[in-house]
């Protein structure tokens, strides 16, 4: 069985996440984790320190078993990105080699468009304490950067891909924004709306509501900006007139 057939069924239409030179088992499976829970399988592993496969990985992994048992290992940064059209390397930090860098958002809406085109793309990760080499670096396209606190800056390895993963699938859901069941729905005349409001301000007038008198121009502006706001149907603007007209017969208090 090679490397290849080993990888997770559709893997191939995803990235790729590549770990170089990765220090702890618990790192690893925090990754692994990371990726299944947004739709990421496909893990490659440069020279794992503790070696491989590694007991605390597959403890730390839970439910992201079978990413860690598919990982792949190579020996070289170089080797593990061969088949990749497009590497995106992260990194907290500029580096000698000149490379366009993006945030992660931006990258994700990239790796979207790579795999529309057919690529298969990685996303490279250094080490838990120095990070990538700039060897390293010098092999992908472009690094990506994650905006964080400038005094500490540094991410745990399991959360960096856990960000980039999540940016990945957020991406590219094409769940619909949620919205009103406005079937049947007519937007209220604008003559509806300032017969509405002229009613409303001649019973807070009299209710003692619009208060000192001098105020009560801005407080009219303000309540007609948030009821514009609402977008009311003519069906509503008449609901609203009856609750009004309502609320008047009880007994208004005295100024």
């Amino acid at each position: 069985m090679t490397q290849r057939d080993k990888s997770p069924e559709g893997s191939a239409d995803r990235p790729a996440v590549v770990l170089v030179r990765p220090q702890m088992g618990e790192n690893i499976g925090a990754a692994a984790r990371a990726m299944f829970n947004f739709g990421l399988t496909e893990l490659r592993l440069v020279a794992p320190r503790d070696g491989w496969p590694n007991a605390k990985a597959e403890a730390m992994a839970a439910g992201a078993l079978e990413v860690v048992q598919a990982a792949e290992i190579y020996p070289s940064t170089k080797e593990a990105l061969a088949d990749f059209n497009y590497v995106i390397a992260t990194t907290a930090r500029g580096r000698e080699v000149s490379k366009p860098v993006m945030t992660p958002g931006r990258t994700a809406q990239e790796l979207h468009a790579r795999h529309g085109a057919g690529s298969r793309t990685a996303l490279l990760f250094g080490a838990e304490a120095s990070g990538l080499e700039n060897d390293d670096v010098a092999l992908a396209d472009v690094m990506v950067t994650i905006p964080a606190n400038p005094a500490f800056s540094s991410l745990n390895l399991g959360q960096a891909v856990l960000l980039l993963a999540y940016e990945w699938m957020r991406a590219g859901d094409e769940t619909a924004p949620v919205q009103l069941d406005r079937r049947g729905y007519v937007p209220a005349p604008r003559g509806d709306l300032t017969h509405l409001f002229d009613h409303l301000e001649a019973t807070l007038t009299r209710s003692g509501f619009l208060r000192p008198p001098e105020k009560a121009p801005v407080m009219m502006r303000n309540i007609k900006a948030m009821l514009t706001r609402a977008d009311f149907s003519d069906q509503e603007v008449r609901t609203l007139r009856g609750i009004i007209t309502s609320l008047e017969r009880l007994d208004v208090p005295k100024n």
